[in-house]
């Protein structure tokens, strides 16, 4: 069933869990998460870019979500993340997406609450929710290059200006995580006390971008037999958000978790692994299964980690 993202948040920020939020562009990764979700009874927000849309095509993301909300008896929102481009906004509340992010956090504060109030207004005139972002987020994935410098934590007392101003139904805060597989050295550091004090003030779902764990055990599975097929580089180094890290945002106020880099590393993996193991293999799906199974088993534990199994 395609449902509002707001209609997800809201039940989650009253009782207290998360939302996964999960990164497509091909029909695997979509299959992969709709297997995991709908075994666990779990709602879940499929998530497309700028970048993703100018890979697979709007019609072509919508026709196999929508397709997946008819096979599927739970509760699915579609979301377009990350939005800077105010005339593909519009193009995705009007065709049908459910929910959608501007993300002004780049703008000084009062041009950010002026765009967006404008997608507040598109969206509103279809039922479409809105996530908007204050604080900028450092990392680098698909269409955002955020460098150490530009990152700017989220100021608390400028969020409730935010959130009286523009009528958004969730904000995603910055307070340590970082887009992409590069998140820390190591350790994981959060501004917890932060976020427990934009929750108290502002009393909406919160949200949290670039969370992925990039988990060692997928890691491992890209480095197999690296040093004989010169791919060793390949992540190598990256650090995610740890569990505990999430566990604890999760009971301080965060009730969406956005997915993407650790779908692409467990695509990625399982493919690789399949070319590996499968050398006298020609058919394409015999290697993209692989990497869906692999996607599917990530998924399953992201939802058991954000307490939202048997919540769709």
């Amino acid at each position: 069933m395609l449902v509002t993202a707001k209609q997800l948040l809201q039940k989650a920020h009253r009782e207290g869990y998360a939302v996964p939020a999960f990164n497509i562009s091909n029909l695997e990764t979509l299959q992969g998460i709709m297997e995991a979700a709908s075994v666990l009874r779990s709602p879940v927000i499929i998530q497309t870019t700028e970048s993703a849309i100018e890979y697979a095509g709007i019609e072509f993301l919508y026709a196999m979500v929508t397709a997946a909300a008819k096979e599927y008896s739970i509760k699915i929102a579609l979301h377009f993340d990350h939005g800077k481009n105010l005339k593909l906004i519009k193009q995705c509340i009007d065709r049908g997406w459910t929910s959608v992010m501007f993300d002004g956090s780049s703008f000084p504060f009062e041009e950010n609450i002026a765009k967006t109030k404008q997608v507040v207004a598109w969206a509103m005139a279809k039922g479409v929710s809105v996530e908007a972002e204050l604080g900028a987020i450092k990392g680098k994935e698909d269409k955002i290059d955020i460098d150490a410098r530009a990152a700017l934590f989220t100021d608390p007392k400028q969020a409730v200006v935010f959130v009286k101003d523009t009528k958004i139904d969730s904000l995603a805060i910055s307070i340590g995580t970082a887009h992409g597989p590069y998140k820390f050295d190591g350790k994981t550091v959060l501004d917890f006390k932060r976020l427990t004090h934009i929750k108290t003030l502002t009393r909406i779902p919160l949200v949290l971008h670039g969370a992925s764990g990039i988990p060692t055990k997928i890691v491992d599975m890209l480095h197999n037999r690296c040093t004989q097929l010169h791919d060793c580089k390949r992540v190598s180094g990256a650090h995610g958000v740890s569990d505990s890290a999430i566990k604890k945002a999760i009971t301080l106020g965060i009730n969406k978790i956005n997915i993407d880099s650790d779908l692409r590393l467990a695509f990625m993996a399982g493919m690789r692994n399949a070319l590996l193991t499968k050398p006298e293999a020609y058919d394409p799906r015999e290697i993209l299964i692989d990497g869906r199974s692999l996607v599917a088993s990530v998924v399953t534990q992201k939802i058991k980690l954000f307490g939202s199994v048997n919540k769709s």
